[in-house]
């Protein structure tokens, strides 16, 4: 299969335009069959006011750091609102919208299975992502004697990484000895899945969890989970089939390509070969208690629900579960392949552009590999720009991702985002450049 760019350049030799021209980015949008979702959603103005007086949209670039808001979102929670007011108590049973409370997270479920590739009972809907890391490594880390260390990618996103470490004395441990830190090697801006797996052979009888993200927060590498869980068990924001990788567990947030609103509701797999383990330790709530006898107050033992929704707390926040079913609804719609190939097309439009339009003072520490990569790419700037080219381009109605020490990380997201708005990035950001 042909590569973004190749797939760019003949688009823009049949149409007759140049492939670095603004008049190629508005034939891209045309031709985009999820262009209407875009307006599916509010677009900050580009002077970011509350009571803004601009007529143009600001150029969004950071869905890897919170999603924009869907415009059914506050219908959605206002509905819960006005039910709280009007039925108290009774929306828990009762519900006037069929979405009684009892079952409010369960509703999303089915949603979310579709988008990380799980199947049935191997998802919840719970909590927020560091507690659900803890939640999971409570039953999934369990050192004993050489076997005792976690590995994890240097540079992980900071909660991860002081949950980890946290574990590791939780159990008596010290994270200087027994938290491995995996690095590229030396003139790489990135790990290569060789070099993972061969530390996984090499150290694999002292490895007790394999702590991964799916991609890794500041590069925007997407890492091939699928071979290091192979490999894992040998031993011992993208496409996702969880359940056919055969992870263990997996965590995510719901506030970032989601879109279900700032520190929303998160969510959780566990594979089904793991319902009937004994073995499995947790911290056990009500909420992931048999429904059947939850309520009764002579139940002296718990009976946790079979697969993911028996690692659940309490119950959910209704409020955050109907802005999150809000987004989910437009994912169903627009479907998660349909979104991955737009976002390939994307992102290499955006690559195209600036190592054709800039040819110094950046680099691209993403991998160019699509297949190796989300939607992100984070761009290396000259040292001691950042804050500069960050606020010059946030004033110019451009929103990044800063990231010290020198890091722009830039999100072209499919639901939202156009060609149109990655060409005016490149442009403006260029003009920063040369300032």
């Amino acid at each position: 299969m042909s590569s973004p760019r190749e797939q760019l350049q003949d688009i823009a030799k049949t149409s007759g335009l140049d492939v670095l021209s603004k008049e190629f980015s508005g034939h891209l949008d045309q031709q985009d069959e999820l262009k209407e979702y875009r307006q599916q959603f509010h677009i900050p103005k580009d002077d970011l006011k509350l009571e803004s007086t601009s007529n143009r949209d600001c150029i969004y670039l950071v869905g890897n750091s919170l999603g924009l808001q869907p415009k059914t979102t506050r219908k959605y929670v206002e509905e819960e609102l006005k039910v709280w007011q009007y039925h108290g108590v009774e929306g828990h049973f009762n519900h006037p919208l069929e979405r009684p409370w009892l079952k409010t997270d369960e509703y999303l479920v089915r949603q979310m299975e579709r988008i990380v590739g799980a199947k049935e009972g191997e998802v919840a809907i719970m909590n927020s992502l560091t507690v659900n890391n803890h939640l999971m490594m409570i039953p999934f880390y369990r050192p004993e004697g050489e076997k005792r260390k976690i590995l994890i990618e240097a540079q992980s996103f900071p909660s991860d990484l002081y949950g980890a470490q946290s574990q590791i004395k939780f159990h008596g441990l010290n994270p200087e000895e027994d938290l491995i830190q995996l690095k590229p090697t030396p003139g790489d801006d990135h790990l290569r899945t060789e070099d993972i797996i061969k530390v996984i052979r090499e150290r694999g009888h002292e490895i007790a969890l394999i702590f991964f993200s799916g991609i890794q927060y500041y590069t925007g590498q997407y890492f091939d989970i699928k071979k290091i869980t192979e490999e894992g068990h040998k031993q011992g924001n993208v496409d996702v089939q969880l359940h056919e990788w055969n992870v263990d567990f997996a965590t995510w947030c719901s506030y970032k390509y989601l879109n279900g609103g700032p520190g929303t509701i998160a969510g959780l797999f566990v594979h089904s070969k793991h319902n009937n383990d004994p073995s499995l330790h947790r911290f056990a709530g009500w909420w992931g208690h048999d429904i059947n006898t939850r309520f009764n107050m002579d139940e002296p033992q718990f009976k946790p629900i079979e697969g993911a929704f028996g690692f659940r707390l309490s119950n959910p926040p209704v409020l955050c579960v109907a802005a999150l079913l809000a987004s989910l609804e437009i994912f169903d719609s627009a479907g998660i392949q349909n979104l991955r190939n737009k976002s390939k097309r994307l992102t290499g439009y955006l690559e195209l552009l600036l190592h054709e339009k800039i040819k110094e003072g950046i680099k691209i520490l993403t991998p160019s590999n699509p297949d190796e990569r989300g939607c992100q790419l984070s761009i290396y700037l000259t040292e001691g720009e950042l804050d500069r080219v960050g606020d010059t381009l946030l004033e110019e109605g451009v929103v990044v991702d800063k990231r010290r020490p020198n890091v722009i990380r830039v999100a072209p997201t499919p639901l939202y985002n156009s060609f149109t708005d990655v060409w005016y990035f490149v442009e403006t950001l260029s003009r920063v450049l040369n300032k």
